[in-house]
Formats: structure tokens, sequence, C-alpha cells
């Protein structure tokens, strides 16, 4: 349609809200589509702005739109919600991104590139794998607490471990040593995918200008080079 000024997308997983608006603001229609009807759509559309908030799977569809000649604007949250007139459902909340694409003054969120993106999914998983070690250990130290066995925190002390279940003997029953093994075996894998996950992140710094001039800041290391360029903004 050669009338649409603006083309506001409310995303969801399968099906999506689109409202389009003419120069002037004025509804053109405001309707539910399938994800096959919106990769069409954008494909067939003329070049117009595209706003969506910015969310989890926003970024995809904003290269999806730029791919097709589209000038996409991401949209914060926070910069929609005063524009929704009535109750929040759909039709309003896509509405209401077509609004607040028009205000002056709104600071748009940058798209991110799938290279970008893949930073952030590596930072993420190698955060998510040590918040699940931590939670293996303070239950594996919780669990021998209960036979008067005490560590310390932290991975480096499970070593001790083995050979401190070999000392208490029969004090400690057989059922509690296998699943003690368990917990060690599990622990064992995360870290050895911690490890290569931050291998990974040092590959990148070496070969990263960007990272390599963050790795020169005192205190900042891969892993927190990697989630700056992630998550910061240029």
């Amino acid at each position: 349609m050669a009338d649409v000024h603006i083309l506001a997308i409310d995303l969801a997983k399968r099906s999506f809200q689109v409202c389009a608006t003419d120069p002037g603001g004025a509804v053109l229609f405001n309707r539910t589509v399938s994800r096959a009807k919106l990769e069409q759509l954008l494909g067939t559309q003329q070049p117009c702005i595209v706003a969506m908030e910015a969310c989890a799977t926003s970024h995809f569809w904003g290269r999806c739109a730029q791919s097709h000649g589209h000038d996409v604007r991401l949209i914060p949250p926070i910069y929609v919600k005063p524009f929704v007139k009535r109750q929040k459902n759909d039709a309003a909340g896509a509405a209401a991104i077509a609004e607040a694409a028009l205000r002056p003054n709104i600071h748009y969120v940058a798209v991110k590139s799938a290279e970008h993106q893949a930073r952030a999914v590596s930072f993420r998983t190698h955060q998510c794998f040590v918040r699940q070690r931590t939670q293996l250990i303070n239950a594996l130290r919780g669990h021998l607490a209960e036979f008067g066995l005490v560590f310390p925190q932290g991975p480096a002390h499970l070593k001790a471990v083995t050979g401190t279940l070999a000392e208490a003997g029969d004090t400690v029953p057989t059922s509690v040593t296998d699943i003690v093994r368990l917990f060690l075996e599990q622990i064992e894998l995360l870290t050895q995918k911690i490890d290569d996950l931050t291998r990974g992140l040092r590959d990148t710094s070496r070969v990263s200008e960007d990272m390599r001039r963050l790795c020169g800041v005192p205190g900042v290391g891969p892993v927190t080079a990697g989630a700056i360029l992630a998550f910061a903004p240029d």
C-alpha cells in the first residue's frame, strides 16, 4: 500500500498485530497476521517506517525489514506505554507503537546485527552455566553439611570432597555417596563448558579490535568485554 507511512508491529511468536497509518496519523488498518504473512507483508510493502517495541525478537524482525528497504525504529517499551489509549490488548498496543513512532525526541534502539546478538548469546550462556554450577555446589554443600561434612564455597574446594567421603566411611550412607558423585559429575561437565565458552571469548578478544581495547582497561577481561560489546550501544 502506497499510503502507508508507518507500519507498527506488536510482536509475538506466531501471530502479530499490525497497525498501518498514513502520513497524517490516520489508521488504515489494524489486524492480526501470521508469521508467514508478516514476512510477505514486509517484502511487498513499499519502503516505509516500521516501528516495533524493542524486545527479544525485535532485532530479527528489524533486520528482516531493513533487508526490504524499510526504516526500522525500535522503541523502548517505556516510551510506548503512555500512548495506550484503552485497556491493553494487541490492537491497542500496535496503535500505541504507531503513535509513539511519530513523536519527536524519542530515543530509538539500534538494530543489532546477527554477530552482535551472537556475542550476547555467548555471554548469557556463560552466565547461565555459572549460575547453574553455583546452584549445584550450594546444594551439594548443604547435603554434605547434614552429615557433618563442611566445605568452603567455590568450585576449587570440591577436589577434597571425594577424599573426605572416603575418610567418613560408614557415617555417610552409600546412597548419599552415589548422589554426591552425580553432583560432582554435573559440576565437572558445567565447568568444562564454562571454560570452553571463556576460551571462545578470549579468542574473540584477540581478533576484535574493540575487545582488545576493552581488555586493556584494568579489571576488564574477555567475559566483561564481551558483555559490554553485546549489551552497550555504540
